[in-house]
């Protein structure tokens, strides 16, 4: 039997966190009202509110293509149209979903780090009221970026202020944003309801889920359509108390904030050049000549895994690339390094 491997081509490789695990043990007593009268989905509501703020209204969808398509047909109206990063996983790597779903417009913009500015976002404010070009109503920015970088508390703020003077709404695809908050050194609403962020889509699957994400409505206007959107966009879970249960455990005691920071101090270690780098499709990558040589493997402790490992076990640290059973990625492009990875 091969010793267990850890591919660092996706975050979406890893397994679930025990505490998640447990959680869901917790959730599978008995019976519970479906679709959302369960007591793990109230208590997530608590959680929430106690994470964004008083208003914020969750609502636990399957995955965040979904929760991104909510989000915007919530904030859109059927001419309607969204602003974008070029690099945007709506963009990119959500298979047309927020056209062919939502009948969404998506502005794009090229930009040089994944992050989008005041400037950008007006190369596409332009023709209001024009019947001839889909209007301009929301803009959509990642936290943590396509390209691996994150909007500070200040440029946030900026950005969300400028988007809110053009009579705009912001929306914020969150599913890794708590390896951003983990990284600014933040709070989860510092950098979403304290900075003006209309509705953010929070990942829970990339920080030791199994698989929950959520639209997390911050402007009350936002939430009366959601549930309706949610249904028909086939997000709404019947036996919600499971999706929910394993956002709440997140959100719990900051496990959120432990797997964030924990998968933070792997990346920074996985930088030597003797390990391969997440933002690396193979390790022949990662090697100083960068040349087809034989991926070097590490054997690593779990002090310096990532987060649902058993204590104590020692581990392969293997690429995409060259991990048994496991198909070569696809070449990616500089820009594309991290985005292929969602």
């Amino acid at each position: 039997m091969s010793a267990p491997w850890r591919g660092f081509a996706s975050d979406n490789y890893a397994g679930i966190h025990p505490e998640v695990l447990e959680a869901l043990t917790r959730a599978n007593a008995g019976h519970a009202v479906a679709y959302g009268d369960d007591d793990e989905t109230e208590r997530l509501r608590d959680l929430v509110r106690e994470h964004f703020g008083p208003q914020a209204q969750v609502f636990p969808v399957f995955n965040g293509t979904g929760a991104n398509v909510v989000a915007l047909q919530s904030m859109c109206r059927p001419w309607e149209a969204v602003i974008c990063a070029e690099s945007a996983h709506v963009n990119v790597d959500e298979g047309g979903a927020p056209e062919k779903v939502a009948g969404l417009k998506l502005w794009t913009v090229p930009t040089a780090d994944g992050l989008l500015t005041p400037e950008l976002v007006d190369v596409h404010a332009v023709r209001a009221g024009d019947v001839h070009r889909a209007q301009q109503a929301v803009v959509t920015i990642t936290q943590s970026s396509e390209l691996g970088t994150a909007y500070t508390v200040d440029q946030l703020g900026r950005l969300a202020d400028h988007v809110h003077s053009r009579g705009l709404r912001l929306h914020l695809d969150g599913a890794r944003l708590a390896n951003a908050a983990a990284s600014l050194g933040v709070a989860l609403r510092e950098i979403t309801t304290d900075v003006g962020v209309d509705a953010v889509s929070f990942g829970g699957t990339k920080n030791g889920a199994m698989g929950a994400e959520a639209v997390i409505v911050l402007d009350p206007e936002l939430a009366r359509d959601v549930p309706f959107l949610r249904k028909s966009a086939m997000q709404l879970a019947s036996k919600m108390r499971f999706v929910s249960a394993q956002l709440a455990a997140l959100l719990t005691d900051d496990l959120w904030l432990r797997n964030a920071s924990h998968a933070k101090r792997w990346r920074v270690a996985s930088r030597s050049p003797f390990a391969p780098s997440p933002a690396l499709t193979s390790c022949a990558e990662s090697m100083p000549t960068r040349s087809s040589q034989s991926c070097r493997r590490l054997s690593l402790s779990d002090s310096s895994a990532t987060t649902a490992s058993t204590p104590g076990t020692t581990t392969r640290v293997r690429c995409a690339g060259c991990a048994p059973g496991t198909p070569q990625r696809r070449t990616l492009t500089r820009s594309r390094r991290l985005s292929h990875a969602r």
